[in-house]
């Protein structure tokens, strides 16, 4: 019931033509390679709130940022996360990045060296959207994953597809077991909290 970490989601607020959802923009910044500069310029402000929160006595623990497989390409990444942490004066613990399963299993030989760094410095690894994409049980054992992000659309149905109930209820006992975290993504009602 109290708020104990954030996540750094982008909006577009464009002034001609209003708010364009990520959905529309992302995939443009990705192909374009621009979601490099928008990805660093994420980093930087998440760590920078993540301080002004501190410092106003919001007793935050993390805040969390997507990071793009492009990004994960690119050399020098995690000097770079370094650097923003350190420039906004949080702890290393204070930041989670997101990944998704298709970044492992794409890139698998080249991200595994640079999460086990990052794991190695404290920052947090969630998988995100757990459950849409491959969902390889190998990726749990293999990385050094910290937190498990279940998919809205297997929240959604809660209280109205057992399908749903048994899916959230197995990634939840599981992730446990293996002594993960647990984050259901678009908990609306109070059904779905339970």
């Amino acid at each position: 019931g109290t708020i104990c970490s954030a996540e750094a989601l982008l909006r577009w607020r464009h002034p001609e033509r209003g708010l364009i959802p990520p959905n529309r923009f992302i995939p443009l910044a990705e192909e374009s390679g621009f979601i490099e500069q928008i990805g660093q310029w994420t980093l930087r402000e998440a760590c920078a709130q993540m301080k002004a929160w501190q410092s106003e006595g919001m007793p935050l623990d993390q805040v969390a940022v997507n990071v793009s497989p492009r990004q994960f390409r690119k050399a020098g990444l995690v000097e770079f996360i370094r650097t923003c942490v350190q420039e906004a004066g949080i702890a290393f613990g204070c930041l989670e990045l997101e990944i998704t399963e298709g970044l492992l299993m794409e890139h698998a030989t080249t991200v595994e060296g640079m999460l086990d760094e990052l794991d190695g410095m404290g920052i947090g690894i969630a998988l995100d959207d757990f459950g849409t994409g491959f969902s390889s049980m190998a990726y749990l054992q293999r990385f050094p994953v910290h937190t498990i992000k279940i998919d809205r659309v297997f929240v959604e149905g809660l209280g109205r597809s057992a399908d749903s109930h048994a899916i959230v209820a197995a990634v939840i006992a599981m992730s446990h077991a293996l002594g993960k975290n647990v984050i259901a993504e678009g908990v609306e009602t109070a059904e779905q909290l339970a």
